[in-house]
């Protein structure tokens, strides 16, 4: 009777599993999820800061003791010795700005490359092309103004934007990726404009003499600037990543493991690892043994913490409580949904943009800008220049079925602009002026569902806004917003007229305008990697197994808590009825037969 009752319990135990998703993890053996094998890997110890000791003073380089006076003038000199390191870059999207693995066809049938230079549109500066001066501060060149940029120069590369250890390096935002090079009255820099503060010019000599490996600071003054301003873009990258506290990043804090970006984003030729519009950040989840031939991408968190990270650190002694059943999770729940708990955990991030909201004045003439309180942090609720925009700090994100990979929208791709965005099961989200009575389109597509094996519920900043289009050609536009290179009096922030700038801008992308400018609501998805939080501050179990709780909305699974099943509760019921019968009885036979014994 006991082995009947062990194979009923076994059952019911598997149907359970089955229900939440809970199989075999890619690589491990049909009904061993979550199971630590015995010989089990140990998990990587982490390069403290990743970045590594440089074997060379360059302050004593002859070619170095010079006072240079601009950026390519330093290139040049690295490159003496550095024969080949911008050839490298020169093959990389960080400097083409461009998928270097995967192209898009035209409607003409051709093949060709995409990325933010070319092709791509976004619900935040809405494109590159034809407001470059203003976006290519952050590109890793000099200037890139124009379409006529010497992409073949390798005197253009800038070394010092990824290299500089003394913190005084910066591109001046509408330069084209060039510092200040001097204070004389011809060279002044004033930012912002108007404010009569100017930037001090970069002492180059000095840069060039201290260069390091990549830091978080280097890294950080692009990517925690992404979309026009800190933390417009990312809901999990700001300037509080340079020097987070504990709670921020658990491995980036030096209270913690004190790791740069390149720990995580290796590097090879100069070709950093990473997910860039369609292409995945990395193909396997799997364990990767340090100084292995074969090591290239890190990105996974189970190349450091293995496949069954709760039970492997059990087993190193440490207080992990229900360790096989938190790891039997891994295969449906990304590590980052429950070790990310909040975005935008100090700095805010934007939520909103509404761009057809733009060009207010106030009574007097003046441009309107509004600032609103956000737990604390002033935040631009309306801007004259940009429109209307929503802001959270330290909030929940939303959760998606994610298996790595995107389907982006292009400058080219028709778009559906007349099924309501309840028709397509979208939501409002918490943070937007959404009507889901009215078309919503979509920026990009977080590919996978409950039915891919290899998707998982990954954590989501998903940015909402209305933007221009063109209502004929059905199809996103870009328009020309800043007054830089071709026709400036067309920009928007120079005429203030969409007309004007949206034909500027098409022009400049060398695509189609039919003339008929419209407005779409549209939104755009940010998968959260970043601002891992200590494991005391990991999402607790009831934040998702709940009626109301965090996955309350995502569809595709059972979860116990949230979702009723009247066979599972009935068969629930029933052996809890038949384990009180079983104690009960057991006692009774007991109680009658003590007296026989005696």
């Amino acid at each position: 009777m006991r082995t009947k009752w062990t194979v009923l319990v076994g059952v019911v135990g598997a149907l359970g599993a089955g229900a939440l998703g809970l199989t075999s993890a890619p690589g491990q053996p049909a009904g061993q999820a979550g199971v630590l094998p015995a010989a089990a890997p140990a998990p990587a110890q982490p390069v403290v800061g990743g970045r590594g000791e440089s074997t060379a003073d360059h302050s004593t380089f002859e070619v170095l003791q010079q006072d240079f006076k601009t950026g390519p003038e330093v290139t040049a000199a690295c490159l003496t010795c550095h024969t080949d390191a911008a050839q490298q870059l020169m093959k990389t999207s960080h400097w083409t700005w461009l998928s270097t693995d995967q192209t898009t066809t035209t409607a003409a049938g051709e093949a060709v490359p995409f990325g933010k230079g070319a092709r791509v549109i976004n619900n935040f500066c809405i494109a590159v092309p034809g407001n470059e001066p203003r976006c290519t501060s952050c590109h890793i060149g000099y200037g890139w103004k124009d379409s006529s940029f010497d992409f073949s120069n390798q005197n253009l590369v800038d070394c010092l934007v990824c290299h500089d250890s003394t913190g005084k390096y910066k591109k001046f935002p509408t330069a084209a990726g060039h510092p200040v090079y001097a204070d004389t009255p011809d060279e002044q820099r004033e930012w912002p404009k108007g404010s009569g503060k100017f930037w001090e010019p970069a002492p180059l000599r000095e840069i060039a003499q201290s260069v390091s490996m990549p830091s978080r600071q280097n890294c950080g003054e692009c990517h925690f600037f992404g979309g026009g301003g800190e933390g417009v873009k990312h809901g999990d990258m700001d300037e509080s990543l340079a020097t987070p506290a504990l709670h921020v990043d658990v491995h980036m804090s030096p209270d913690g493991a004190d790791m740069h970006c390149i720990a995580c984003h290796t590097t090879h030729s100069h070709k950093v690892s990473g997910r860039y519009y369609e292409q995945a950040a990395y193909d396997e989840r799997s364990f990767v043994l340090r100084g292995s031939p074969h090591e290239s991408n890190l990105l996974a968190c189970e190349s450091c913490h293995t496949q069954w990270p709760h039970q492997t650190a059990a087993r190193e002694g440490k207080d992990v409580k229900n360790a096989a059943r938190l790891d039997a999770h891994q295969d449906r729940v990304s590590c980052q949904a429950c070790h990310i708990p909040t975005m935008a955990r100090e700095r805010p991030t934007k939520m909103w943009w509404d761009w057809s909201k733009a060009g207010e004045k106030n009574e007097d003439g003046t441009p309107k800008k509004v600032m609103v309180d956000t737990k604390g942090t002033k935040t631009p609720q309306y801007d004259m220049q940009k429109g209307e925009f929503i802001w959270v700090l330290d909030e929940n994100p939303e959760y998606r079925w994610f298996n790595g990979n995107t389907k982006q929208v292009f400058i080219d791709t028709k778009i559906d602009d007349t099924t309501p965005g309840k028709d397509r099961g979208k939501v409002t989200g918490l943070w937007s002026k959404i009507d889901l009575d009215k078309p919503i389109a979509d920026i990009n597509t977080l590919l996978g569902d409950a039915n891919d094996p290899k998707a998982r519920i990954w954590p989501v900043k998903v940015h909402r806004g209305i933007q221009p289009y063109d209502a004929g050609n059905k199809t996103l536009v870009a328009p020309k917003l800043f007054p830089g290179a071709g026709d400036k009096a067309a920009a928007y922030w120079k005429a203030f007229d969409w007309q004007k700038a949206t034909e500027a801008g098409m022009k400049e992308n060398n695509a189609p305008y039919s003339g008929q400018l419209g407005w779409i609501q549209t939104e755009m998805n940010w998968p959260l990697a970043h601002m891992v939080a200590p494991a005391e501050d990991a999402v607790g179990c009831v934040e998702c197994h709940s009626t109301n709780g965090r996955l309350a909305g995502l569809e595709g699974l059972y979860i116990p808590g949230r979702d009723r099943n009247m066979l599972v509760e009935y068969a629930g019921m029933g052996l809890i009825g038949l384990t009180l019968l079983g104690a009960v009885s057991h006692g009774a036979l007991r109680v009658l037969t003590s007296g026989s014994r005696k």
